[in-house]
């Protein structure tokens, strides 16, 4: 029975994928046939930030954002009454949340350039 999560979790992966390629190749073969050049493909590949900086900025920026919510959480635990459960996770979450949310912003500063 528990043979059954992955291939169902590799089935439903296959099926996203096989379905995002079959789509995409009939809308450019719609396309072609209406006479439409085959360029309109191609734009924005040579001007757009590659997918490896845009990554690693916003990877940066998430462990960054965990390490000063981990330090703030440690100030608040020591230097309050608060509960050390709850204050871990959220000012965890919440600075991760605002890293990622600062890379969003540099990463469309990034494709402006």
């Amino acid at each position: 029975m528990e043979i059954l999560i992955p291939i169902s979790l590799f089935f439903a992966v296959f099926g996203i994928f096989y379905l995002y390629l079959s789509t995409r190749n009939k809308e450019r073969l719609a396309l072609i046939e209406k006479g439409v050049d085959a360029s309109i493909f191609m734009n924005g590949a040579n001007h757009a930030t590659p997918v490896w900086k845009i990554f690693i900025l916003n990877l940066a920026l998430l462990f960054m954002g965990v390490g000063v919510g981990v330090f703030l959480a440690l100030l608040l635990v020591t230097y309050s009454s608060l509960n050390q459960d709850a204050v871990y996770p959220a000012i965890i979450f919440f600075t991760a949340g605002a890293g990622l949310f600062v890379g969003f912003h540099l990463t469309k500063n990034l494709d402006k350039a």
